[in-house]
């Protein structure tokens, strides 16, 4: 299967410190990455370069076969394609929710209203909102607004999904209802790139995962391999700050 998106050589600085080194990274369609590390390593600046929040100074970003590091990349048509969910919601206060998800695809991409809302409906009814169509957000919970944040991405009808932290400024008993809906996602087939610091879930949800350490990737593994039985010092490290036995298999 060919690579959905291609990272080659990226190097990412800020005011001459170096962010991100030679990241070089191959996702296929279909895939969940999930991306770990300490705070500051440069986990979310990765995202935000694949989605041009960020620019690169060296290597290049191949998504689609298509270069879209450049100068005259057509970001908004780039970002109907990779979606982006933050730990902060973003939702309009002054729309209900239906308003909010249907927004972009209609002013956005044209749709036509009719059909915006049954897909939005059809998208909020899977992670257990439809009954929510009418509400303000300012009604809602966090974990529920968090998963009214990843409807509106997904109304966009997105390639692939890039996850930063989604869950980081929940309260903990919430984070489950949003992990869950992560879940879901990953077993129908959506192409991923989740970076979080829950561990259980990374396990469980990963196809692959990158460890991250001072703008580098330190290792790459399989789940099961990466957390029972990491092959790098630093990870094994890193593991041990968590409640689980990273040498224990499941």
């Amino acid at each position: 299967m060919a690579n959905l998106l291609e990272i080659r050589g990226l190097y990412k600085r800020f005011d001459g410190s170096e962010v991100l080194s030679d990241i070089n990274l191959n996702i296929k369609e279909g895939e969940v990455l999930v991306v770990v590390g300490p705070s500051g390593c440069g986990k979310s600046t990765l995202l935000r370069c694949i989605n041009g929040l960020e620019e690169i100074q060296e290597g290049e970003i191949v998504f689609e076969g298509k270069k879209i590091d450049g100068k005259n990349t057509k970001w908004n048509l780039v970002r109907q394609k990779i979606g982006m969910v933050f730990q902060s919601y973003d939702l309009f206060p002054h729309m209900n929710i239906i308003d909010n998800v249907t927004l972009s695809p209609t002013k956005v991409q044209g749709v036509r209203k009719e059909e915006a809302v049954k897909n939005a409906l059809t998208l909020l009814k899977r992670v257990g909102l439809d009954e929510k169509r009418d509400a303000y957000p300012r009604q809602l919970s966090g974990g529920q607004k968090q998963r009214v944040a990843i409807v509106r991405a997904l109304c966009m009808n997105p390639k692939i999904m890039l996850f930063d932290e989604v869950t980081a400024s929940l309260d903990p008993e919430v984070v489950r209802e949003v992990l869950d809906c992560l879940l879901e996602l990953a077993k129908e087939g959506m192409t991923m790139i989740i970076v979080t610091h829950e561990m259980a879930f990374a396990k469980a949800v990963a196809d692959r995962v990158i460890f991250m350490d001072a703008g580098r990737i330190v290792e790459e593994n399989d789940p099961k391999i990466f957390f029972n039985n990491p092959q790098s010092e630093r990870a094994k490290r890193f593991l041990s700050r968590f409640d689980f036995n990273i040498t224990q298999g499941d």
